[in-house]
């Protein structure tokens, strides 16, 4: 242990909260139109350098694909500019003019922001955006190995809203990254939200830190693949859902089940679009890079090509291979390419029908992806709603890509890097977080009907009798 490093680490933080905490005493009492444009500024500044942005990510972190991070740099300041540009976050945001009911929105106050090494860049300024948009302040704490390249990213955002208007110290970036003092700031009585984007571990402290917290889940996102799809268009979703970024967003598709009168044609598409199908053996080898024993993936695979991986177990492909396929017959810790993998691997399977399919979904689902997402590609529309019926997750993407479905940027979802699996999957909300859920809601209600006084009870009671008994006897007579 290095006590003077942990020190510093814990005196930064505490300085960190306090400078956020004094900005928003002042941001608090800013107006809709000052916080729209700060916002406008911060995301036009990182939307300009998504690509450096990009490149630095993938230079410090040694995962990903530069490409495809500049476009969740995009999603996380331009295209999320565009879908919370209008909304109200600030004074009267709702009038029931019917009830008398006024609503009025309040800041939550100082934001601890925690930022996976996957998405170290659009996640922090995705969470900065959101936080000032809902004139609340923001304390980040980057992972250890993404350090420079989230406080770079966090600092163009920072400056930009400055320059629009907006209190010094707005958004902090803890640069000692030690794990006592994130801890420390997630119980922080000035921290009055976390928002936890990582792993399960960190997300779970955050909820036993005794301060509000919004996390996410694991993904274990299946797909099937029905009979009515369109076969070329479906494998070619899929393949892009999964090499996007390498693998690293939850959202990427981990399992494809295909329905048995297609399943030649999707295996023989999937080859076709740089699918490489694992022998037993080779699945075996793969499955000891990916997954280690305690069921956790392996580190050094998350966000490395498919070639990559092969190559770190021992197995030569394809030079142009895009996706590792290994074909399972169950899903458990037997099976431990039925897991979440953040790579480009997926498991395959097959199904006699829809019904089994769905079942097949449910298993993969429960078992490690409880409230995230799905996928389906199909053309009939009864079996895509009795999916989205029975899946205990909470986002059924459609003829789309998972990866790019779920955070918005081929449907129209909140984009978001922030995906809640509500409380089937440990969390306090299913939404794709916004500034919506970042802020208190007061009400203003005017009284439009006179209190029942004691005298009128006995008549209050009758009519709600008379009420019921002519309920029960529209159901009787059906």
């Amino acid at each position: 242990m290095n006590l003077d490093k942990d020190l510093r680490a814990l005196q930064e933080m505490r300085n960190a909260v306090e400078a956020a905490y004094e900005a928003q005493q002042k941001l608090k009492h800013y107006s809709q139109e000052q916080i729209d444009k700060i916002v406008a500024a911060m995301a036009s500044a990182g939307a300009a350098a998504a690509r450096r942005l990009a490149e630095d990510a993938v230079a410090e972190t040694g995962m990903g694909v530069v490409a495809d991070k500049e476009i969740k740099n995009l999603l996380a300041t331009r295209d999320l500019y565009q879908y919370i540009a209008n909304m109200k976050t600030a004074g009267v945001i709702r009038r029931d003019e019917e009830r008398k009911v006024l609503e009025i929105a309040e800041p939550m106050g100082v934001i601890a922001a925690l930022i996976p090494t996957t998405n170290p860049t659009s996640t922090a300024m995705y969470k900065a955006i959101i936080a000032i948009k809902s004139r609340n302040t923001i304390v980040i704490s980057p992972h250890p190995r993404a350090v420079k390249c989230t406080t770079d990213a966090a600092r163009i955002v920072a400056e930009a809203a400055v320059e629009a208007g907006a209190p010094e110290g707005i958004v902090q970036v803890l640069q000692t990254v030690h794990m006592a003092a994130t801890n420390e700031l997630m119980r922080h009585p000035k921290v009055s939200m976390i928002l936890a984007t990582g792993g399960s571990a960190m997300v779970k402290a955050a909820y036993q830190s005794g301060t509000p917290a919004l996390g996410v889940g694991p993904g274990n996102v299946p797909v099937f693949v029905e009979r009515t799809a369109d076969i070329p268009k479906a494998v070619s979703c899929i393949i892009a859902g999964k090499t996007f970024d390498n693998g690293t967003i939850c959202a990427s598709e981990q399992a494809v089940i295909a329905d048995e009168p297609i399943a030649d044609q999707v295996m023989a598409e999937l080859q076709y679009q740089g699918g490489y199908f694992l022998s037993p053996e080779e699945i075996d080898k793969v499955s000891a890079v990916v997954i280690r024993p305690n069921g956790a993936v392996n580190p050094a695979v998350v966000g490395q090509p498919a070639t990559r991986v092969a190559e770190m177990a021992g197995i030569q492909v394809p030079a142009d291979t895009k996706v590792l396929v290994a074909p399972l017959d169950g899903v458990g810790p037997q099976y431990p390419l039925s897991r979440e993998k953040l790579s480009p691997v997926l498991a395959f399977y097959t199904a006699p029908d829809w019904r089994a399919a769905c079942e097949r979904c449910i298993e993969l689902i429960e078992f490690g992806g409880v409230g995230h997402s799905m996928g389906i590609h199909s053309r009939d529309e009864k079996v895509i709603m009795a999916f989205a019926m029975e899946k205990p997750v909470f986002r059924i993407l459609v003829n789309t890509p998972t990866t790019h479905g779920a955070v918005g940027v081929t449907t129209g979802l909140a984009p978001a890097l922030t995906l809640g699996c509500g409380t089937w999957g440990g969390s306090a909300t299913s939404d794709n977080v916004s500034p919506l859920n970042l802020i208190n809601i007061k009400r203003v209600a005017y009284g439009i009907r006179e209190p029942a006084l004691p005298t009128d009870c006995g008549q209050a009671s009758a009519d709600i009798e008379s009420i019921v008994r002519a309920v029960l006897a529209q159901l009787n007579s059906r």
